[in-house]
């Protein structure tokens, strides 16, 4: 007599910041005023499209500024300090963002956290956006050598809890999170509530929808209906 084996884990990756919290403006604008206020100077319409990325490579892209020597740990330190002081108590979770989660945690999934932050900043954004109870496990800046567009954290995020590539969804917002996990063997599923991309930017993605809830609605016909059952195949 056979015996039946389960399926293999399964698992989405989440992204936070545009994502599961209406943040990128915020963050945005905390570098345009980190940036003034040490006399580098930068207009919100170059520093906005760069969210998304690490801070290593927005500064290096925006300044020319190595972010591992003392003016790029003092810039990004100021900017974080600044997003947490002023900024993130003010901030709403996207639309739907826990009953997707909670949705996703019924069905089996494990939830991963997937994020350029660092640990101190990742617990507060979680808890702002109301899901600290529901994930499973994390990997910040301090898992990845290489933030994203970069995989390195899509592939600490797989190696947290063992999950294969073809077995797991990144759920981000920007074309970096697509990227990263392109380049992981990971699919992604694009949201638009991050804002400033349209459907071009983001169309390496399998599917692209306005936001959690609007995934949420289209659960049985989306890719997490897939993935969650034994017949999935990327």
């Amino acid at each position: 007599m056979s015996r039946q084996h389960p399926p293999p884990p399964a698992a989405v990756l989440l992204d936070i910041d545009g994502t599961l919290l209406d943040s990128n403006d915020a963050h945005a604008r905390s570098w345009v005023e980190t940036l003034a206020a040490h006399g580098r100077p930068v207009p919100f319409e170059r520093v906005r499209p760069l969210i998304g990325k690490g801070g290593d490579k927005l500064l290096a892209e925006l300044l020319d500024v190595d972010a591992a020597g003392p003016l790029g740990h003092e810039l990004a330190d100021a900017c974080r300090r600044l997003f947490l002081d002023r900024y993130l108590s003010s901030l709403q979770p996207t639309r739907g963002a826990r009953p997707l989660l909670e949705r996703m945690r019924a069905a089996g999934l494990a939830r991963v956290v997937a994020t350029s932050a660092d640990g101190d900043e990742l617990g507060a954004l979680l808890q702002q956006a109301g899901i600290d109870d529901l994930v499973d496990a994390s990997a910040s800046a301090s898992d990845a050598q290489r933030s994203k567009p970069d995989p390195d954290i899509v592939r600490a995020s797989l190696g947290k809890i063992g999950v294969a590539a073809e077995r797991a969804l990144m759920l981000g917002d920007t074309p970096y999170d697509i990227e990263a996990a392109a380049r992981a063997g990971v699919q992604t599923i694009a949201l638009r509530c991050g804002g400033w991309w349209n459907d071009a930017a983001l169309a390496r993605a399998t599917a692209i929808y306005d936001d959690p809830a609007a995934l949420l609605d289209d659960w049985d016909g989306s890719p997490l209906a897939r993935i969650a059952s034994a017949h999935f195949a990327p």
